[in-house]
């Protein structure tokens, strides 16, 4: 399966995922050029693939060194992998994606994936925590033995994109989510009018803790399953009176590339004008409560976490990659209460609110 360009999608996702991660990493390098650079760390999956992670850690006893980085911990991962998913894999992925065909094969289907993922936790709590991940998923028909694999690409039996980008601050300053959603909703508009606001609704209702009764943060967008099928959150492509939506391979690829593009002006703006505001040992304390919160999330509730966690050969130093280097749970917290800063947040935290 290819767009209009004669490169397999795969190709094209693979180099666009490697240009965007340079991208994203040189913009914060050169936002805080004295502090230490990201780690490069390039990988072999032994099952097959390779990857990038781009890691930054200032780990270090020495307080005054470690308080002079504008982030504390962040990672600009990719991952061009491809193997055989095992029945427990297939299994989770037929919970996830119900929309996709999957055949039943017992012995395993054969996959490609590329995609990039990254989370950016600033030190400072006036600054807001980050994710993105933007992803390209095929099912390939399985090369019966004997055969010659390297005659033509393996035909593509099921395909889609998925991705999102969502902010998690600790302190609430809506004029930050306001251009943060903005700029995501600028670029969505670009293919479709019903694109923000199903993939806004979509964000609200995945990164939500369910024992917490609250959202994870202000949200964003999310998405998966999109092709050139129906869609469960879109009007049908076929329908007279569909809205307007990405539906060729080319047109799908171009919509996420629009938004891999938009996340540094969605966000190195938010992180400019906050890094260097001054915060008190609560806003810290409250911070670190409020990264607790981050950590059950990923831990008890992503489908990436658990999905990584059952694929072969999954590397588990960049599936963790997204959790902060420090986090707290205390017993009975009083912050958050109604009337203080620390409860704006938890109001909309609990009510998810529109803000373009």
């Amino acid at each position: 399966m290819a767009s209009s360009s004669m490169k397999p999608m795969r190709s094209q996702v693979e180099e666009y995922i490697v240009s965007l991660q340079y991208q994203i990493v040189s913009a914060f390098e050169t936002l805080d050029p004295a502090a230490p650079p990201f780690k490069r760390d390039s990988w072999v999956r032994p099952q097959g693939g390779t990857g990038q992670s781009c890691v930054f850690a200032c780990a270090t006893d020495d307080v005054s060194v470690a308080q002079q980085t504008v982030l504390e911990k962040a990672g600009v991962n990719i991952s061009i992998v491809h193997g055989i998913l095992p029945p427990a894999a297939i299994k989770q992925m037929r919970a996830d994606h119900s929309a996709m065909p999957l055949p039943d094969r017992p012995e395993g289907l054969p996959f490609f994936a590329a995609g990039i993922s990254l989370v950016i936790h600033p030190r400072n709590p006036n600054a807001p925590t980050v994710h993105a991940n933007y992803r390209y998923f095929e099912i390939t028909e399985p090369v019966e033995a004997g055969s010659d694999k390297g005659t033509s690409e393996p035909k593509v039996l099921a395909w889609w994109f998925g991705g999102g980008c969502d902010l998690t601050p600790s302190y609430l300053f809506e004029e930050d989510a306001i251009h943060f959603h903005s700029t995501l909703k600028k670029a969505c508009d670009k293919y479709g009018p019903e694109l923000y606001p199903s993939f806004k609704k979509w964000c609200d209702e995945y990164f939500y803790i369910p024992h917490r009764n609250e959202t994870r943060g202000v949200g964003g967008i999310f998405f998966d399953d999109l092709n050139l099928g129906p869609h469960a959150r879109l009007s049908s492509p076929n329908s007279p009176d569909a809205a307007r939506r990405p539906t060729s391979p080319a047109e799908i690829f171009a919509f996420v590339q629009e938004l891999g593009n938009s996340f540094v002006p969605s966000y190195l703006p938010i992180l400019t004008s906050r890094h260097f505001l001054p915060y008190t040992p609560l806003q810290r304390r409250w911070q670190l409560i409020r990264r607790g919160r981050y950590v059950e999330f990923n831990l008890v509730y992503d489908r990436g976490t658990k999905f990584g966690l059952m694929t072969p050969g999954a590397r588990i130093e960049s599936i963790l990659m997204s959790l902060p280097e420090t986090a707290r749970w205390e017993y009975m917290c009083e912050l958050g209460e109604e009337g203080t800063e620390e409860g704006k947040l938890i109001e909309v935290l609990k009510k998810p609110r529109e803000w373009v």
